[in-house]
């Protein structure tokens, strides 16, 4: 078992993901700082947001350890983050401390293998390139996308589609990204 700080968000990221942050919570700032100095990792976990603050199951249980990659000053001053997935972790027991910083400890789940896209997927594959192409801030976070490994298609899109919560720790959960991208052929065509 690990102890892991929990960056607390309604934002996603799974292994491979990268995103940018602004860190502006003086709880936050201190978690950036200890996991900066190598005191101690931290996680992104996902807000349920159809829950009260206070409830239990406010934290959803899978997060995901992240790494710094880059710092910034942003434009209003704040400090800016750029991390990155390393691997899934489930949270088995949760507590704050004085500043109300999240704090679990945690289980490393296995990560979906790297393996090539299935030809049934490829409109996914398709829509995911453009995706991307629309939106230079992600082009930027992904310079070299990997298109053709299912379990990259799979978690970017978990990342990036507006839908439940739940529903998007379900999918990750599954033992290959193959349930989950026939899941999401499946929305997809739904929402079309």
């Amino acid at each position: 078992m690990k102890q892991l700080a929990l960056f607390v968000l309604s934002s996603f990221i799974l292994p491979g993901g990268r995103m940018r942050l602004r860190v502006f919570e003086p709880r936050y700032v201190r978690l950036v700082s200890e996991a900066s100095a190598g005191k101690r990792d931290f996680a992104m976990a996902q807000i349920n947001p159809y829950v009260d603050q206070q409830h239990q199951d406010r934290i959803l249980p899978l997060a995901t350890r992240v790494k710094i990659e880059d710092f910034e000053q942003l434009d209003d001053g704040l400090l800016g983050i750029t991390i990155a997935g390393v691997e899934k972790v489930q949270i088995l027991k949760r507590w704050q401390e004085a500043d109300n910083l999240n704090v679990a400890e945690v289980n490393v789940l296995d990560s979906w293998p790297s393996q090539a896209v299935a030809p049934e997927y490829r409109e996914l594959t398709l829509q995911l390139q453009k995706i991307l192409m629309q939106y230079p801030a992600l082009q930027q976070l992904y310079p070299n996308p990997q298109y053709t490994d299912a379990a990259w298609v799979a978690s970017r899109y978990l990342e990036l589609l507006p839908m439940q919560p739940a529903l998007k720790q379900q999918l990750a959960l599954q033992s290959s990204p193959a349930p989950c991208l026939d899941s999401l052929q499946a929305w997809l065509a739904h929402q079309a």
